[in-house]
């Protein structure tokens, strides 16, 4: 008889679900593919870099795939919980920080210290770990690997890998076999492939991703970039406008038709990052309203400070005289000052109602974006904005938002903070898309409230910290800013309560009103519904 006692007093066994035999072996094969690029990382010298690496990067893959196999095909399709909570990796247990920790560890060499990877300076060769993945670098694109490279590779498997097993969790739900097939194809073809190709046929032409649209890709009015498109006839021209089309047309009309979710969960590479590596940590977004109220300040506070250093980024290379371009700073900001006024105006007068409480901040973010960019234009001079040399400033949104914020935050916090914490409280795209989300779109989660029994699966499930469930109690439409539309609510939903629908505008914000029937012509009220 054994000794060993369980001393929960848990109706449901509280303990994580053991992992068979086969899943221990598939974890084995995934660790040896890891050990293969910690060798690296401490400057084995590998007889056969392409074999070495072929190898880590297919065992990584075989591991990942044979134990979701295993995991998910064993089983009956639907809901999978299955002790997210009493799991130590996804629950912050020791499991979670240590993973945590290595993650954000990486992503700080990477970011900041290169050299510890392998990055050859000043002429020499590259060793360590970027030195593994010369040779694939070669290949593709004919140059040395960078730390870029080496991140897209690992960023791009890891997606596809975990995309798989996404694939097998939640094939009893179509609509997320398909997104997530979306931005599988997506980040490898264009975030990872088409660049490389871009390069071979024109190495003069800045790196770009097509998918990447600005704010997200900060660099891309940038003084380098920009010479860089121009310089590259109508190839560049092109492109260059098919950026500034992306942002002001088709952003807003697939918004308009199908919610944020078009980008954030069905082409957005950190989006698509977080719904498959990152699915085991959606449970860990906070639901609080604290964390709610940091959300709204956070999201909108990095919109703003994304406009003003994209403003004051062309600002610093435009001239006085419209002898040498016609666009020059003057004209550039009267430009920029007068299309936010118009945004503005536009929206107090037509969604005043709508925004509620809301306007005023929104009414603070605009004046405090106006004041900000006549500040900068009044006290500016030609190599300073801001009392700051101009090339400091452009590095500070790269440095602080694309690197610390979105990289070693957003996505080294998984085990931490939840899967979308970059999406959820710092991408200024996310926010762009939530704005015309929330004012324009068709599109919104519509809840059968009889129906719900208050299991709080889709709560539970909600990365973006939605408590959904209090929305489905009620009976009341969801449409939030914050929504990325992954239908994760709705696919773990015992009773179809949710759905993800586009219809018509009217109806589509329905706040369940207390009546009291003092207060109203009761048949009056039903005849307008």
């Amino acid at each position: 008889m054994s000794n060993k006692l369980n001393h929960s007093m848990s109706l449901a066994k509280p303990d994580a679900v053991d992992i068979s035999n086969k899943q221990k072996v598939a974890l084995a094969i995934g660790v040896i593919g890891l050990f293969i690029l910690t060798l690296a990382l401490f400057n084995t010298n590998f007889p056969n870099k392409a074999l070495f690496l072929s190898l880590s990067l297919g065992l990584i893959s075989v591991g990942i795939i044979v134990y979701s196999r295993d995991a998910y095909l064993t089983k009956l399709e639907g809901i999978k919980n299955d002790g997210v909570w009493f799991k130590s990796i996804s629950s912050r247990g020791i499991w979670g920080w240590i993973v945590g920790i290595i993650l954000t560890t990486f992503y700080i060499i990477l970011y900041f210290f290169p050299k510890y990877l392998g990055l050859g300076t000043n002429g020499t060769e590259n060793s360590g770990l970027i030195g593994l993945f010369d040779p694939l670098s070669k290949l593709l694109s004919g140059r040395p690997a960078s730390q870029w490279f080496v991140y897209g590779t690992l960023y791009t498997v890891a997606i596809l890998a975990f995309g798989y097993k996404f694939i097998l969790k939640y094939r009893h739900n179509r609509y997320q076999q398909i997104r997530t097939i979306s931005v599988m194809f997506f980040q490898l073809g264009f975030a990872f492939l088409i660049p490389e190709f871009m390069y071979v046929m024109n190495n003069s032409l800045p790196y770009y991703d097509l998918k990447s649209i600005w704010p997200l890709n900060y660099y891309i009015f940038d003084e380098w970039s920009v010479k860089g498109f121009l310089s590259n006839g109508n190839i560049g021209l092109a492109l260059i406008l098919f950026g500034i089309i992306s942002i002001f047309v088709i952003t807003p009309i697939l918004t308009y038709k199908f919610g944020k979710r078009w980008y954030c969960s069905w082409v957005c590479g950190c989006g698509g990052l977080a719904e498959t590596a990152g699915d085991s940590f959606r449970q860990l977004s906070s639901k609080k309203m604290s964390a709610w109220k940091l959300e709204r300040w956070l999201i909108h506070a990095v919109l703003v400070f994304s406009v003003v250093m994209t403003t004051a980024m062309v600002y610093t290379y435009l001239g006085n005289e419209k002898n040498d371009f016609w666009l020059t700073k003057g004209v550039f900001i009267a430009l920029v000052i007068g299309f936010l006024t118009l945004v503005f105006a536009g929206v107090m007068f037509f969604k005043r109602q709508e925004l509620g409480k809301d306007a005023k901040y929104g009414a603070i973010g605009f004046f405090a974006t106006i004041g900000l960019l006549l500040i900068m234009h009044f006290t500016g001079t030609t190599e300073h904005v801001f009392f700051v040399k101009g090339s400091a400033l452009r590095s500070a949104y790269g440095l602080y938002i694309g690197s610390i914020f979105s990289g070693v935050i957003g996505t080294g916090f998984y085990p931490i903070l939840g899967s979308r914490s970059w999406c959820r409280f710092g991408c200024p795209m996310a926010a762009i898309l939530g704005f015309q989300q929330r004012l324009f779109s068709k599109f919104r989660i519509t809840t059968n409230g009889g129906q719900c029994i208050s299991c709080g699966n889709c709560s539970n499930s909600c990365e973006m910290g939605i408590d959904v469930r209090h929305y489905a109690q009620k009976g009341e439409n969801i449409v939030r800013s914050s929504c990325v539309g992954c239908g994760i609510c709705s696919a773990v939903c015992p009773r179809g309560v949710l759905k993800l629908e586009n219809d018509s505008m009217k109806g589509r914000i329905n706040p369940t009103e207390i009546l009291l029937g003092n207060d109203v012509n009761l048949m009056d009220f039903v005849n307008k519904k």
